[in-house]
């Protein structure tokens, strides 16, 4: 019995893990339906000491899903979803006010921008929503 430890050739050689991927939807808590139309930028960076580097970016459609964001580099380590919620919280504000609902206190976007930082493994995909709200938002892990 052989007990060496070299790679066997007929094995080929071990490949290096897919890169992670990411994806993500936003849901407008306060109106109950997605967001539509709201500009997403992917960065990412190798490393905590790393620096970032911003990917490319896309923007959701009518059922408030991103799906054209780009593909991460195989030693990504971190990433970072910049979301541009002012421009759809002014224009939900506005469509309100035109159809006499209730104002919104402070009508605005008391969150223009929400970032979100997250590490990622190797291999796996990273499902992270926002649940946006006028004045809140929530994000986990989805899948």
């Amino acid at each position: 019995m052989s007990t060496s430890t070299r790679p066997d050739p007929a094995a080929g050689a071990p490949r290096d893990p897919a890169p992670a991927s990411v994806s993500t939807h936003i849901l407008d808590t306060s109106a109950g339906r997605p967001a539509p139309d709201v500009a997403v930028s992917l960065a990412a960076r190798g490393g905590p000491g790393a620096a970032w580097v911003t990917l490319g970016g896309s923007r959701t459609d009518a059922d408030g899903r991103c799906t054209h964001l780009p593909a991460l580099p195989p030693d990504t380590t971190h990433v970072r979803l910049d979301f541009t919620t002012g421009p759809y919280l002014t224009r939900r504000t506005q469509a309100e006010e035109r159809q006499d609902a209730p104002a919104l206190r402070d009508s605005g976007a008391f969150f223009p921008e929400v970032a979100v930082t997250f590490a990622v493994t190797p291999g796996e995909h990273f499902h992270v929503p926002l649940l946006l709200n006028p004045f809140g938002y929530s994000v986990y892990r989805g899948s």
